[in-house]
């Protein structure tokens, strides 16, 4: 008897538990929860995501921004190793919502979608300069195996030959672009031209262009081979005016990646380096008074900063090689006002605003560069009226950052006439006006004063720099989580490019 009570007393319970699991599934999901997600979206996110603060290394080896300070705010000012400002670029980049995964699932997801053959190509291109920006900083990286951890389980991806990398990026870009076709779909989310066909082709251009100038010492073949296509109208050309400028339009709600640097916390630890200022001033750039200003209180936020001086006789950029104590007899040291320096610092009501717009690759840029490859004879054309179209590019770019940055036509002129082209100078004159003109592009100005050497700063000789650093820095070590997750096939990237130092340069740094 007690067996069968107990028999019919299971045979209930699995019943029950068998008519309570009917439609289980359906009960427990989400009504209001998407399935999946439109490829533009996870595209356009990768566009945002690219915006990446750059000032610790970037903008300090290229002496446009200083700071003394060691602890946390140290790096390109005093060549020294500094994991969480070495890492910003890799882990932003890498990150798992970052651009590298958000990009190559958007390319997994239309390769083979025809009716979105633009969004697969313009994620090609974009996926293309994203890794530019990777090589250039710390030379071999994981590409061909990155961004597949939920795709394909690859959760230690292998480090990539650099030279391999980019041979492949140069593919990338040129079908990318020749493969982007005005009577397919357009795909309107793309934050920097709506889905316009025409400026795609451009950019694409362009970023070949930059790419191919990378070989300028190490493959001089190569690079002229690729600048021809670059150019060649039949592909769709360069870009052409500032309305072609690839950016990203900050707000008052989604801040600038540097909002923080120049108007928040760090406002007063933060100033315009000396060799930045000294250029301008000596050639009486109007640019100057619309992007240095010395603050009356410079510590104070914006409201409270007191009375604001842009005359060019009074900026004073902050020289390199000195920490908040040393600095105090530095030749010039202009004093202090409470616990800040009163050197040069950015303007905060124009490039310092925390709306202020991210540029990744624009006209002023992109001219210039091609002016560089005529003088090289890498391409056809004028190099003088390329020069000053960068020049005054860049002056008129300004704008967009505040109406009150706006140079007028008579001083962009003015300048040209005081400050002419030399054809016997031209690769210097023209290679400085990129560094100008890239101001705040810390990657890109970075990148194409190791290529060319230009502009020639005073070597920065911090008493305790990285003795891997024989004059600047040349690349930035990889995280050291990465040593520790991804060990071997960081021992693999490491025995192949040279140590995992500042001073090991990248491959096309010869």
């Amino acid at each position: 008897m007690k067996k069968t009570v107990l028999y019919f007393t299971l045979l209930g319970i699995l019943t029950f538990a068998a008519s309570c699991d009917k439609g289980f599934e359906d009960v427990n999901k989400n009504p209001v929860l998407a399935t999946s997600i439109d490829p533009a979206y996870l595209f356009s996110n990768a566009q945002f995501g690219s915006a990446i603060a750059t000032q610790h290394y970037q903008l300090q080896i290229v002496q446009q921004i200083n700071t003394p300070y060691t602890g946390v705010l140290e790096g390109g000012n005093h060549n020294t190793v500094s994991d969480p400002n070495t890492n910003a670029n890799f882990n932003s980049l890498y990150l798992q919502n970052g651009p590298v995964n958000l990009l190559t699932t958007v390319i997994a997801q239309t390769k083979d979608n025809a009716a979105r053959s633009n969004l697969y190509n313009m994620a090609r291109i974009w996926r293309a300069y994203v890794f530019m920006v990777l090589v250039d900083t710390y030379g071999d990286v994981p590409y061909f195996e990155a961004g597949k951890a939920f795709l394909e389980g690859i959760n230690l991806p292998k480090y990539d030959d650099q030279k391999v990398i980019y041979d492949d990026l140069l593919k990338e870009l040129e079908e990318g672009t020749k493969g982007l076709d005005a009577s397919k779909a357009i795909e309107s989310g793309d934050l920097f031209y709506k889905g316009n066909i025409a400026q795609w082709k451009k950019l694409g251009n362009s970023l070949l262009l930059r790419a191919a100038m990378r070989f300028t010492k190490v493959d001089t073949e190569k690079a002229k081979r690729y600048v021809a296509k670059a150019v060649d109208p039949a592909n769709g050309g360069l870009l052409s005016s500032n309305a072609d400028n690839a950016y990203i339009a900050f707000n008052s709600t989604f801040n600038h990646p540097l909002a923080n640097y120049f108007q928040g916390t760090e406002r007063g630890n933060v100033y315009l380096g000396k060799a930045f200022v000294d250029y301008l001033k000596t050639t009486n750039d109007p640019r100057l008074q619309v992007i240095s200003v010395r603050y009356e209180t410079p510590g104070n936020p914006i409201a409270t900063a007191g009375a604001e001086d842009t005359t060019r006789a009074s900026q004073n950029g902050m020289p390199y090689g000195y920490n908040e104590s040393t600095i105090l007899n530095a030749p010039g040291f202009p004093g202090k006002t409470g616990s800040a320096f009163n050197y040069s610092q950015i303007n905060r009501k124009t490039l310092g605003k925390i709306d202020a717009p991210e540029f990744f690759i624009t006209y002023s840029q992109t001219a210039l560069l091609l002016a560089d490859a005529v003088v090289r004879g890498w391409a056809t054309g004028d190099a003088k009226l390329l020069y000053e179209t960068g020049v005054k590019a860049h002056m008129d770019q300004l704008a967009t950052y505040d109406i009150s940055a706006t140079i007028s036509t008579a001083k962009q002129n003015a300048y040209l006439a005081a400050n002419p082209y030399n054809p016997q100078k031209a690769l210097e004159q023209i290679n400085t006006q990129y560094w100008v003109s890239s101001f705040l592009n810390g990657s890109e100005a970075w990148a194409n004063f190791r290529r060319t050497g230009y502009p020639v700063l005073p070597v920065n000789n911090y008493p305790g720099k990285d003795p891997s650093v024989k004059d600047f820095i040349r690349r930035l070590v990889y995280p050291v989580r990465e040593r520790s997750v991804n060990e071997a096939n960081y021992l693999e990237a490491v025995a192949r490019m040279g140590p995992d130092e500042l001073g090991t340069p990248v491959f096309w740094d010869k």
